[in-house]
């Protein structure tokens, strides 16, 4: 039934194939791959490198480690964020919906299903759920949904949030939802990131000398700083680690999920197969770059990653779960929600 909602909020997440069969993990990773702001490569070479290369051989695999972590209602992150979605629903009048930059749905269904069913609808607020600023995530998802935005002609204006890595708010509802986990002993924990090319970090440089390139470039006072992705998230671990009375010595950054070389370092399975040699024993990992749980935090690092660090001679490792639903998560979101004026 149409309302006269005259505002709506669209959570904007990654994707996720539609089920876990070869044919639709395929679909999804040549969609994902593709994308030129992932690998920004020649389109033809991209092409060959993508269909002939890297999704054949992938899509088996990654099948294999969807069925490891589907669920009844599919796949995690899809659930995850209905959940957040309906968990917002309840605290906000106004209507909520979802949209994924690959696979279902698409920013143009939840466009279409807001108007239908909101056709006073003035704005759309849009909240990429991704806090740090990377051309390969924010970004892309950003100019996907103006992009689909555009091509439809819709009569509401689109008002994006922006990357909240420092955000007060955020950073308390990602402090409350590890604190639990460090009152237990533990030797270290250990910030894990998705990785990105560094070449990556450079071209989203905007002041084209800065990042990569200075001493200390994250700690170092510069515009650049506004769409880098690596400075961004130094500053959540730090201010997160700082909330928790978490001493330096005690944390640590490193980079998952890398496809190929160059790209940011420490990696994240390199030291997980170092860290019980180093005396680290008990160890505690989160993922800030990642809102929801998904196949990048529950089989890369709970289950293979979890089966490194053991295998190598640790004795205890917990992974702490995302944001998800967290409580002062679901807030937070209603407080920027809330504050934002119509524009």
């Amino acid at each position: 039934m149409a309302t006269k909602a005259k505002r709506a909020l669209l959570l904007m997440n990654l994707g996720s194939p539609d089920s876990t069969a070869v044919k639709d993990v395929r679909r999804y990773l040549n969609e994902f791959l593709m994308d030129g702001r992932v690998i920004d490569i020649p389109y033809l070479v991209r092409v060959l490198l993508v269909k002939g290369i890297i999704v054949p051989f992938r899509a088996p695999k990654s099948a294999e480690a969807y069925r490891s972590i589907w669920t009844k209602e599919g796949s995690p992150l899809i659930v995850l964020t209905k959940q957040l979605q309906e968990a917002l629903q309840h605290q906000i009048v106004e209507p909520v919906a979802i949209a994924m930059r690959y696979g279902n749905p698409s920013p143009k269904q939840a466009y279409d299903h807001l108007l239908k069913e909101h056709p006073e609808l003035e704005e759309v607020v849009l909240l990429p759920l991704y806090p740090h600023y990377a051309m390969s995530s924010y970004e892309t998802a950003v100019e996907y949904a103006k992009e689909q935005y555009e091509k439809g002609h819709y009569p509401f204006k689109l008002h994006t949030i922006q990357p909240f890595y420092d955000d007060a708010d955020y950073i308390d509802a990602l402090a409350q939802s590890i604190q639990p986990y460090t009152e237990e002993a533990y030797d270290h924990i250990l910030f894990s990131y998705h990785g990105v090319p560094q070449r990556h970090i450079r071209k989203s440089d905007t002041t084209g000398c800065h990042c990569l390139k200075v001493n200390n470039c994250c700690e170092t006072a510069s515009p650049a700083h506004a769409t880098c992705y690596r400075h961004q998230l130094v500053v959540t671990t730090k201010l997160v680690a700082e909330k928790l009375g978490i001493p330096k010595e005690k944390y640590s950054i490193s980079f998952q999920s890398r496809l190929g070389k160059g790209w940011l370092e420490p990696f994240t399975d390199k030291r997980l197969e170092a860290m019980p040699g180093e005396g680290i024993k008990k160890l505690l990992v989160a993922c800030p770059a990642f809102i929801s749980d998904c196949l990048e935090t529950i089989e890369e690092i709970g289950e293979e990653g979890k089966e490194t660090f053991l295998h190598a001679g640790g004795e205890s490792f917990t992974l702490i779960p995302c944001l998800n639903t967290h409580p002062a998560w679901v807030n937070t979101i209603v407080k920027k929600f809330g504050n934002l004026e119509m524009s």
